[in-house]
């Protein structure tokens, strides 16, 4: 198997539904989302995918949350915008950007999101 990783950022605002304490008020983050891909064959250049490539999959979603709150965006107008949850969605959406990409080759391993430098939230099937 072969893995490739991105990273890339944006900030956002949001709150948490249900939640007691500070961050039940409105906030924000300088977020870093981490995207690791995996496959089994490489393309003809040697590749898994283009770095390139990978980043502009990711730029769709990122453009969609980037300097938004994010808690009026769907899924996340029901759906809390965690952590845990933001790397749900970032992995669904890249994943489901790839199969078109890639038809199928590539898929997304892991996704993990770091609210700070030192709190992260990961997701993986």
């Amino acid at each position: 198997m072969f893995e490739v990783t991105v990273e890339d950022s944006f900030a956002a605002g949001h709150y948490l539904r249900n939640y007691k304490g500070k961050c039940e008020n409105p906030h924000g983050h300088n977020y870093k989302v981490r995207v690791t891909l995996v496959g089994k064959e490489l393309d003809k250049a040697g590749l898994l995918l283009d770095f390139k490539d990978l980043r502009e999959v990711m730029k769709h979603v990122i453009e969609r949350l980037d300097h938004q709150m994010i808690n009026e965006l769907e899924p996340f107008t029901v759906l809390n915008p965690s952590a845990e949850n933001l790397s749900k969605y970032f992995f669904d959406e890249t994943n489901g950007r790839l199969k078109s990409v890639t038809s199928g080759r590539v898929w997304v391993k892991t996704v993990t999101v770091f609210e700070t430098d030192t709190t992260t939230a990961t997701y993986y099937e």
